[in-house]
């Protein structure tokens, strides 16, 4: 078993591991935002791969990351699970900067990004009315309990907004009414990449601030960057809980998303198309025949 851990905002550096080697990888969707960090996680035997979203330095902003390389990249390596952390601004009074937020819906406010691997040539309809595992969030919010001091909130509604401006105070303010939890900048499209490529996925995500409904403007950046560096050893122990008390019976939904999803027959989806998707639905579909190889 392969664990993924794709670090947000404040988290550029892996988890100790072991035995630790650096893997450049190459896409059909280009390269991920860095060489993965690969190794093996205490005495569990383990095997974690390590990604920051952002890049090493924080380089990549939320429109323009290469979320089908990372995900994509992660698949090659045989993960088949995945914690992601993320730095969110809190909707709700309840939720105070350094809470930490297991969420399990989410709202998409995002507009300019690639959010499937698959269209052009292959068409595949999957359910994404659970956007995160139940079954790993669960665990994610048992592990933030018992290896941190924070709160934490289990459930609760990610609206995940394009960037890389803050939301305006109505938008703010429209959120808020209507109940949700949190809002940030990156949860999509890795979930519903996450479930294309039937890896389990859940999120651990540490509130930096509140939104602008609160009324407060200036100097917001420093206190997001503030509170996101409080977050990063509560969210690194909560992980690290995780991975070593990971449960072995767990068999997540998501490991077998693709079942019956895809509409378009394997002799339809042309060569290069099934090239880039085959470690995807190469399970599902036959790779079809090339007119390259016709003797004819």
């Amino acid at each position: 078993m392969s664990i993924g851990f794709i670090g947000g905002s404040g988290i550029y550096e892996a988890l100790p591991l072991h035995d630790t080697r650096t893997v450049e990888v190459e896409t059909p969707f280009g390269e991920p935002s860095a060489p993965l960090e690969i190794g093996t996680f205490g005495d569990t035997g383990r095997e974690v791969v390590f990604l920051p979203r952002h890049g090493p330095n924080h380089e990549l902003s939320p429109t323009d990351l290469p979320y089908r390389a990372n995900i994509h990249a992660l698949k090659q390596q045989g993960v088949e699970y995945v914690l992601a952390s993320n730095a969110v601004g809190s909707l709700q009074e309840r939720l105070p900067p350094e809470t930490l937020v297991i969420p399990d819906q989410i709202y998409d406010r995002t507009k300019r990004r690639p959010l499937s691997f698959f269209g052009d040539g292959i068409v595949v309809h999957q359910s994404f009315a659970d956007p995160y595992s139940p079954e790993l969030s669960a665990h994610l919010a048992e592990s933030a309990r018992a290896a941190t001091d924070a709160d934490v909130e289990e459930g609760g509604t990610y609206v995940c907004i394009e960037g890389p401006q803050f939301a305006t105070q109505a938008e703010s303010q429209y959120y808020r009414d209507q109940g949700w939890e949190i809002i940030g900048m990156t949860t999509i499209p890795e979930a519903k990449l996450a479930r294309e490529a039937e890896i389990a996925y859940a999120t651990i995500a540490g509130v930096t601030d509140y939104g602008v409904w609160r009324g407060k403007n200036e100097d917001r950046l420093d206190e997001v960057l503030e509170h996101a560096a409080n977050n990063e050893a509560a969210i690194k122990a909560t992980v690290e809980h995780a991975i070593r008390e990971f449960p072995e019976e767990m068999t997540p939904a998501a490991h077998s998303a693709l079942e019956g999803t895809i509409n378009t027959p394997a002799e339809a989806v042309p060569d290069d198309v099934y090239d880039d998707v085959e470690l995807l639905v190469g399970e599902y579909l036959d790779r079809p025949q090339s007119t390259l190889d016709d003797p004819q």
